[in-house]
């Protein structure tokens, strides 16, 4: 399993698993307690979740103040353009945001730390996307930042994707800010609720 930082925002980590390869399949880990911990990521995760989305949709970019969660990542079936955005208000890095091609082929996952906001678009029919959250859901703590918010200018991989009737209305970042709906910057990498 190897662990990577990205440049562009270092507080999201790129996992790689070893992938075991034969006649009958494959086998990988997709989580291992103590290589987690060496690499600085939390190891308690509270709750599973799993969507299945035709390609096209588009699922995001969604946050929970307070009560952060920390996000593990992965494609099971089919591939996604994932997305991360930095929240954190005072943050040397906010406002910036990073994507990556996950997929069932390449079997990479990411862990996306409290304070960001998280989304993706399927570029695949049925798509199924898992991932391990440090937070238990909070409705009323959820926040949706607007997936085509201009001043982030995310460059999505699809023109006019299918959204929710709750994403369609997320709020710009400016917008967010201004009404008091975003973590702080703590000055370090967070990995539980923030």
């Amino acid at each position: 399993m190897q662990f990577t930082r990205l440049s562009e925002l270092p507080d999201i980590v790129l996992i790689e698993p070893r992938v075991h390869h034969d006649e009958r399949g494959f086998f990988l880990e997709s989580y291992q307690q103590q290589r987690f911990e060496r690499a600085g990521l939390p190891t308690e995760f509270v709750q599973d979740n799993h969507s299945r989305s035709k390609a096209g949709v588009l699922r995001g970019l969604h946050f929970q103040h307070p009560k952060g969660q920390g996000k593990l990542v992965r494609v099971v079936r089919g591939e996604v353009y994932d997305v991360a955005v930095d929240i954190r208000v005072g943050s040397p890095t906010f406002g910036r945001w990073v994507g990556l091609l996950l997929s069932e082929e390449n079997q990479r996952a990411l862990y996306i730390p409290p304070g960001f906001a998280h989304g993706f678009v399927t570029t695949r029919e049925e798509t199924d996307l898992v991932y391990k959250c440090t937070e238990l859901y909070h409705p009323e703590h959820e926040g949706v930042l607007a997936w085509d918010d201009p001043e982030i200018g995310i460059d999505w991989p699809i023109v006019d994707p299918l959204v929710s009737t709750k994403d369609a209305e997320g709020r710009t970042l400016g917008e967010l800010e201004e009404v008091g709906r975003l973590p702080t910057y703590e000055g370090v990498v967070s990995t539980s609720g923030d």
